[in-house]
Parts: structure tokens; C-alpha cells; sequence
């Protein structure tokens, strides 16, 4: 299939590449016209603003947004809006409020055009490993693009499936899902990483208490000098709080245990807000990614080894870097 990609930073040009990969088309745009360039040498197709990208994809066309929530999403989503023709597809696959999703799909429909949103995780590891993909939109309009999504997901691997799960969807199992109607795979996708928050946290904060079993305050029969690499790297193996994040942890002490190049100013994307907002309106006790939350706004003030583990965990799986927003590739 073809697809039309606008924004290639962290993960809309390796999405592009996965795709080529597996065989389908991409035609791609970017304000910088080196990342298009770069691409265009490796297969795809480049376009030289969005008329032009539009122009070049064949009926009924899909382009995919990977941009910054907010602002940009919205003048791109509209600008397109009045490009595109009836029975092509928007689709949102950056980090968008789903409310926002909800409202976009409604105008759309008045243009007989189909709007898809989708929560994509996987960073910067994506082209690697594969997206998980929590997709919301029309039912009719993502099955016809279930051959994007199935390239874009990691596939079952080595996993098991869980038991019980006959006749249940099988492309959760692939690492994909349409969760539900316009704004569901945003919703899902802000839970993810308002949980993400929290499993973040609690290794950071179990890393800092190792670290400072040291401490001169502690009677010396109580004082450990612990080997916190050594220490992630024994908990991958057997453990039962094995995981992605904590292969990240493991990596960065390993490279160093001090993690001194990080001061541990550590941002929150949006993600987290809102799914402490979410709670609230739903009265969910969320006491655990509450806290997580306010860590971060805490570790832009005083900065300790746990928010250094939490930069650290934050630079591996999305690439973000200290102070400064993301560009919209949510992880």
C-alpha cells in the first residue's frame, strides 16, 4: 500500500522505513528538507510541501501525522482537510489529546473524509522492534489500512499467546489493536503512558534508595555500597519486575553507574496530565501516577539520582533529551 508520512524526527521516518521494508510505498514531507532528501535516497517518495505529497498519493489517499501535539497537528489536520477528497483518511499517530481526536473525526465526516488516531509506542527502537499500535476510528476505515498496521506491529516473536484467549482478536496478539471508535486509541495510548509514569518512577525511586544505602548518616553496621549496574542487570534475569525499562536502567549504569551526564530536570509530555485528569473526571484513585506526575514537576527544582535514572530510562526508549519538549513521537 501507499502512505503519505508528514514529519520524519524521532519515529515518523523510521515508520516509513518499516513500511518500505515490508513492501509498501511511502511519500514524505517534512519543514526540513535534508529529512525528506534522506529518505528519498533510501526508496521513498518526497514531496516538496503538502499540496505537492497530496498530489503524488493515489485515491483514496492515507497520510499519516506525525507531528507535535497541539497547534501544528491542527493547522496540518486542517490544511490537509481542504486537499484531500472525499474517502481519503487522516490518521493522527503522534501524541494527541483524544478529545481533540473526537472533535476532528466529526468535521471530517462532514467531508465524507475518515480521520484514524493512533497511539504508537516503541521510540526510537520502533524500526527494530516493531509499534504497538492502539488505534481508534471508524471500523470500515481501519480495516482497510489493517496491512499498515500489521507491518508496523512487532508481530507475536518468541511471546506466548495467554491462555484463554480463543476468539478473542488476534492482532492484539501481533501487537495491535483497534480499540474503539475516534479518540479510544489516544485514550488508551494516555493510560499507557500515565502507567509508564509510574513504573518509571518506582524503578528510580528503588535505585536511589540502593544508592544511598551508602549514606554516612546510617550507622556503618547499616551502610551498604551497593553495585547498582550489577544490580539491574541480575533483576533482568528471573525477576518478576523484568522489563523493557529496566534493560534501558541496566544499560545506562553499565555505561555509567553515576549517569553523569544527566542532571536528572526530567519533562512530562502531556500524556501524564491527562491521564491524572481522566481519573479525576472518572473519581478514580490514581494516588500512584499522581505522585509520578508531580516527581517530574518536583525534579525541575532539585534534582536527585532518581530523576538522573528517570532521564536516563526517558533518552533510551524515546530518545528525549533533558529540557526539551518532545516533537510529537510519543513512545
Amino acid at each position: 500500500m501507499q502512505l503519505g508520512m508528514v514529519g520524519l524526527g524521532r519515529m515518523g521516518g523510521n515508520i516509513v522505513r518499516r513500511l518500505m521494508q515490508a513492501g509498501h510505498t511511502g511519500v514524505v514531507y517534512d519543514r526540513d528538507p535534508e529529512a525528506v532528501s534522506g529518505l528519498v535516497r533510501e526508496g521513498a517518495m518526497g514531496g516538496e510541501t503538502l499540496e505537492d505529497l497530496v498530489a503524488k498519493l493515489e485515491a483514496p489517499r492515507t497520510v499519516w501525522l506525525m507531528l507535535p501535539a497541539g497547534r501544528v497537528t491542527e493547522a496540518t489536520v486542517q490544511q490537509l482537510a481542504g486537499l484531500l477528497e472525499a474517502g481519503d483518511t487522516i490518521i493522527d499517530g503522534g501524541n494527541t489529546f483524544w478529545q481533540d481526536d473526537v472533535r476532528r473525526a466529526r468535521q471530517l465526516r462532514s467531508r465524507a473524509l475518515h480521520y484514524i488516531d493512533v497511539g504508537t509506542s516503541g521510540g526510537v527502537w520502533g524500526l527494530e522492534r516493531g509499534y504497538c499500535l492502539m488505534i481508534g476510528g471508524e471500523p470500515e476505515a481501519v480495516e482497510r489500512l489493517n496491512p499498515i498496521f500489521a507491518a508496523l506491529a512487532p508481530g507475536q516473536g518468541d511471546l506466548p499467546v495467554t491462555p484463554g484467549r480463543e476468539g478473542r482478536d488476534p492482532r492484539a496478539e501481533q501487537g495491535y489493536i483497534h480499540a474503539g471508535p475516534n479518540g479510544a486509541g489516544h485514550f488508551v495510548k494516555m493510560i499507557h503512558n500515565g502507567i509508564e509514569y509510574g513504573l518509571m518512577q518506582a524503578y528510580a525511586e528503588g535505585f536511589d534508595i540502593l544508592r544511598n544505602a551508602s549514606s554516612p548518616a546510617l550507622p556503618p553496621e547499616h551502610r551498604f555500597d551497593f553495585d547498582v549496574a550489577d544490580i539491574a542487570e541480575v533483576w533482568r534475569r528471573g525477576s518478576v519486575i523484568t522489563s523493557w525499562l529496566l534493560d534501558l536502567t541496566a544499560t545506562a549504569l553499565s555505561a555509567d553507574e553515576h549517569l553523569s551526564t544527566y542532571s536528572g530536570y526530567v519533562e512530562d509530555s502531556g500524556e501524564g496530565r491527562w491521564t491524572v485528569e481522566a481519573a479525576i473526571d472518572e473519581a478514580v484513585p490514581a494516588e500512584v501516577l499522581t505522585a509520578a506526575l508531580y516527581a517530574r514537576f518536583r525534579s525541575r527544582q532539585d534534582h536527585t539520582f532518581a530523576e538522573k535514572i528517570l532521564s536516563a530510562m526517558r533518552k533510551g526508549f524515546g530518545g528525549h533529551i533533558e529540557g526539551k519538549k518532545p516533537k510529537g513521537d510519543g513512545a
